[in-house]
């Protein structure tokens, strides 16, 4: 009988310790971390088809986003799917592009990240000399890999209730693995 009631305990213990790791897991799931994969080149080069990453949710509960974020949120045409991009835009801005390069308010970017052979340029809903007003809760968002990158030129603009969260850690492949860099833009020349 005390075989048994052993026996009994264990699977009890194994039991709570399953529902109390599962619950954990879904908690961190749901409010504090997703894992994504990059699918695409829109990124390239300083994100690859293939690599995992791991999304913050909870920041942006915390702190508004802001220009140089890389975030994930539901693709505008199609919210069944996550895309990958950078803010460029922020709210109560004005974006346009002119001669291979992003202007905000007037002034050009300038994007270090950036390999000094790409050219910024327009789409259907950004063209060269239209200037885009950015609402409130709205963001531009562009791929790093501007000749290959559907984005904000093409479709519009991202509403915030779409953002998923901010790309925090690369973790897969390991050779790779590390957080995320900051963008810190200099300040914008006329």
């Amino acid at each position: 009988m005390n075989f048994f009631r052993r026996i009994g305990s264990f699977f009890l213990d194994l039991i709570e310790t399953t529902v109390i790791a599962l619950a954990i897991f879904i908690i961190i799931y749901l409010f504090l971390f997703q894992p994504h994969q990059v699918r695409g080149n829109s990124m390239y080069p300083n994100f690859h088809d293939g690599e995992y990453i791991l999304t913050d949710k909870a920041s942006y509960h915390l702190r508004e986003p802001k220009r140089g974020d890389v975030i994930i949120f539901h693709a505008p045409r199609n919210e069944e799917y996550d895309y990958i991009k950078r803010i460029i835009g922020l709210p109560g801005e004005i974006v346009s592009v002119k001669e291979g390069q992003i202007l905000i308010n007037h002034k050009i970017l300038n994007e270090i990240y950036l390999p000094e052979t790409y050219i910024t340029n327009s789409g259907s809903f950004l063209q060269i000399g239209e200037d885009i007003s950015i609402p409130e809760d709205q963001y531009f968002v562009l791929g790093d890999n501007r000749s290959y990158s559907s984005d904000s030129r093409e479709w519009g603009l991202v509403p915030k209730t779409n953002i998923v969260g901010k790309a925090w850690l690369r973790y897969w492949p390991a050779d790779r693995l590390g957080s995320i860099s900051e963008v810190h833009y200099q300040v914008l020349s006329p």
